[in-house]
């Protein structure tokens, strides 16, 4: 693509995202953000599908339209209060996009300006996805995936602004990339009684340090040394008084993993750990699995085109074939059902030195260019190099 024309391009996108950045709306909230992108995508006369708002589906026929990939943005901002100096600094207090949802917006946005502007150049069917709720549980994309938004779709691609990369570097996995995670609460129910007379109660307190224990002998006796998994136990509550031994206790906490099977193994395992311990103490134990995202696991495949694709429009210096990491994703859901890859684009550096969630957080806007010109290409190049 012309250089001054990637320029202007990236240039409109971050005058896009800035304008996104100051008007942030919290997952399942986004209605003012969806009538802003939903009128973009109208000046571009993209079709406008019919879901569910706050989502957005934008449709573009290609010149070939046997084959349809799709786009995605996720739209949601966190309930976070935005620190720093910036121009364009929330002005929505307590909500900031402070994990860069208002950059992937607008690349995507710019992406379908270009098509749209291109159309004879492209021979797939285009579905721009802009998904509400990524951030939270029920999952924004489980929901448009129940609405039939993959119905036609032969591939999916995402992108994600990622902090921990460095700037001018495009990375992925091939294979699994992010963590599943499964939020969760064990609830124990003792007998209460004075501290002084414990032979009296069924101390709850000291059953879940048991249960503590146990868990995490599941990593590390029940488990694959080779499996990565994690489970972190981040909240317990349990009584009113230091003297007085509480009837119930309960913990709250997740687990990650990156294979299916191991996910479920560990729940069986939970479940037998806080069933025995509980039982053999004359306690009763509950163990609530409240769900979450499925484990992220790109296509080989796809993961390689993508992977060629990076090195012939910037270089093999710029790829990075990254580690997986424990952090998790809802594309994750698109990726259950159809065959796709989800790529990080570097930000971090000077000024994107904050952690994503941070209040300070912030993007580096050179790198909306590198992910709009990546997008462009993936949307270009596949119909003829990966069917």
């Amino acid at each position: 693509m012309d250089t001054v024309i990637l320029n202007r391009l990236s240039d409109w996108a971050i005058k896009h995202r800035r304008h996104l950045h100051q008007y942030p709306e919290l997952s399942g909230q986004e209605f003012e953000t969806c009538e802003y992108i939903k009128k973009q995508l109208r000046e571009m006369k993209i079709d406008l599908l019919d879901y569910q708002t706050p989502n957005v589906v934008g449709y573009l026929n290609g010149t070939k339209g046997s084959t349809t990939i799709a786009l995605r943005a996720d739209m949601d901002a966190l309930p976070i209060v935005e620190e720093g100096e910036k121009k364009y600094i929330s002005k929505k207090y307590g909500i900031s996009h402070a994990c860069g949802h208002d950059g992937h917006m607008a690349i995507l946005l710019a992406v379908a300006k270009w098509l749209s502007e291109n159309r004879h150049k492209v021979e797939a069917n285009i579905v721009f996805i802009f998904q509400s709720s990524e951030e939270i549980s029920p999952s924004g994309a489980e929901f448009l995936i129940k609405q039939g938004v993959l119905e036609d779709v032969n591939a999916i691609f995402g992108i994600h602004l990622w902090q921990p990369l460095p700037k001018g570097k495009v990375g992925i996995c091939s294979g699994a990339m992010m963590a599943s995670v499964d939020d969760f609460h064990i609830r124990i129910e003792g007998k209460g009684g004075h501290g002084g007379m414990p032979h009296e109660t069924i101390d709850s307190v000291y059953i879940s340090s048991l249960i503590v224990n146990a868990i995490q002998s599941i990593i590390s006796r029940r488990i694959d040394t080779l499996e990565p998994a994690v489970i972190s136990i981040g909240k317990i509550e349990a009584g009113d008084s230091y003297n007085i031994i509480p009837a119930h206790v309960s913990m709250y906490g997740a687990i990650r993993t990156l294979s299916h099977d191991i996910r479920y193994k560990i729940r069986k395992e939970m479940e037998n750990i806080v069933e025995g311990i509980c039982n053999s103490f004359g306690a009763k134990g509950y163990l609530d699995i409240l769900g979450g995202v499925p484990p992220l696991i790109n296509d080989e495949k796809l993961s390689l085109f993508v992977e060629d694709i990076v090195k012939k429009l910037y270089g093999s210096e710029t790829f990075v074939s990254l580690k997986p990491t424990m952090a998790s994703e809802d594309f994750s859901y698109y990726l259950a059902e159809r065959k796709g890859a989800f790529i990080f684009v570097g930000v971090g550096g000077e000024r994107s030195s904050y952690p994503h969630h941070h209040p300070k957080f912030d993007i580096d806007e050179d790198a909306l260019e590198t992910a709009i010109n990546l997008l462009i290409k993936i949307a270009l190049n596949y119909k003829k190099h990966v069917i």
